[in-house]
């Protein structure tokens, strides 16, 4: 056994800033047995990597920075390869990650899955109450969404989408809804109003980014997912001379691209073997299919279901609809029959039209429409407001109801206006 002994005090040539007197230094002594080799030494030390060059030492256990991708690419690498990434939302989590970065300065959620957290799905806990679900939509529907999540075992071509089409107002996305909800689906929901942008490009990786989303529903969350786009002939159709622009064209091309490549959708990143997205059916509603791309909506890409509930469905819709009212079965087939040949939002209305008289009262109830804004945006916390009475439903009610929507939608017809205004460029 070797023995090292420190000596009591230093050498007696420090510089002159050090203090004179020289507190004495306590001996100990390092020994090593002599059968240990420097070999293993080296393999016992925990803090000796320079001797070992083969083997690296992690940040941390948990860490997910140092994960590498198929081509042995890292996470920091991917994403500074990313185009258009100002993800400044890039951070740590306590306890899983490092805790260095982790505080009230950047929060506990700026971790590298912020985005997906922000809640870009759909859920439906507002639908309460019992309402009716068409027999052929529920089949339609259904039929869709099981085929697309049975693809890889069924010898067949399946178109991706499903085209929703028909009447204005005929509850072509609530029937849908409520499927979803009877189904326990959670999709991601966009409008037509999202299929164009100020910027070339956005509109189309929007939509490849909502269909990774629901992608991810799958995923990690076990639950079944789709992509439900509304009203897509307003943002994709042509009506007269409308302009067709450059965010039309690659929207409709990246829906033809999902089509043919569900489960390859890039958002910009290098394509990698290891990147497989799952399947996910895509919906779209609205009233004039003739308007858009023609290859958009050929049988291999999109199977067409064309909506128009018969006399039975509006009868039970609206039933369900009017029973909380107590409005009786026989007594709604003769408002239906009453008002034949309108849609199902008619019917809706015409319940809705029914409140003007009480609100009218609970106006004045608070004090006018003087002291509204007042009573309702600057109250004092204290202050209650009036109990609003909804009114008593009845079959007289409802009726009248109707024939004041029915005299508006005559004479808007018979006016027409707009023919007035511009009667010279018509000529």
């Amino acid at each position: 056994m070797a023995l090292f002994r420190l000596p009591y005090s230093f050498p007696s040539t420090l510089p002159s800033f050090f203090p004179k007197i020289l507190l004495p230094v306590p001996s100990f002594s390092i020994s090593c047995s002599s059968k240990s080799t420097p070999n293993q030494l080296k393999n016992n030390d925990d803090n000796s990597n320079t001797d070992n060059p083969k083997k690296s030492k992690r940040l941390s256990e948990q860490s997910s920075w140092e994960a590498k991708d198929s081509e042995g690419r890292d996470y920091l690498y991917r994403l500074g390869k990313e185009a258009d990434n100002m993800n400044i939302a890039v951070g740590a989590r306590a306890g899983v990650i490092d805790d260095l970065f982790t505080g009230n300065f950047l929060g506990k959620d700026s971790d590298i899955v912020f985005d997906y957290r922000q809640k870009a799905t759909r859920s439906f806990e507002y639908l309460q109450g019992d309402y009716y679900i068409a027999p052929v939509f529920l089949d339609k529907v259904a039929c869709h969404i099981v085929k697309n999540y049975l693809a890889h075992l069924l010898n067949v071509k399946i178109p991706l989408i499903l085209g929703v089409w028909g009447g204005k107002g005929q509850g072509k996305t609530f029937q849908t809804e409520l499927i979803f909800q009877a189904m326990g689906i959670e999709p991601v929901i966009m409008s037509a109003g999202e299929l164009e942008s100020d910027r070339a490009g956005e509109p189309g990786k929007l939509i490849r980014e909502r269909y990774r989303t629901a992608s991810q529903v799958v995923q990690n969350q076990g639950k079944m997912s789709c992509l439900m786009i509304n009203d897509i002939d307003a943002g994709l159709g042509r009506f007269g001379n409308t302009q067709m622009t450059v965010n039309n064209q690659i929207v409709v091309g990246t829906l033809m691209n999902l089509s043919d490549n569900p489960t390859r959708v890039s958002i910009g990143q290098d394509w990698r073997e290891s990147d497989i997205t799952n399947r996910v059916p895509i919906i779209v509603t609205g009233n004039d299919f003739s308007t858009i791309y023609a290859p958009l909506i050929r049988d291999g890409r999109m199977e067409k279901f064309y909506w128009q509930p018969t006399k039975e469905d509006i009868v039970n819709i609206v039933h369900r609809m009017y029973e909380k009212d107590g409005i009786s079965k026989d007594e709604v087939v003769s408002i239906v029959e009453t008002f034949p040949n309108q849609a199902l939002d008619f019917y809706g209305a015409l319940r809705s039209r029914t409140y003007d008289r009480s609100i009218s009262k609970w106006i004045e109830d608070i004090g006018g429409i003087e002291n509204l804004g007042n009573k309702l945006l600057r109250r004092k916390k204290n202050e209650e407001l009036p109990v609003y009475t909804p009114p008593q439903q009845t079959v007289e009610a409802l009726l009248e109801s109707g024939y004041s929507l029915l005299r508006e939608q005559q004479l808007i017809m018979d006016t027409k206006l707009s023919k007035e205004y511009m009667k010279n460029i018509d000529d």
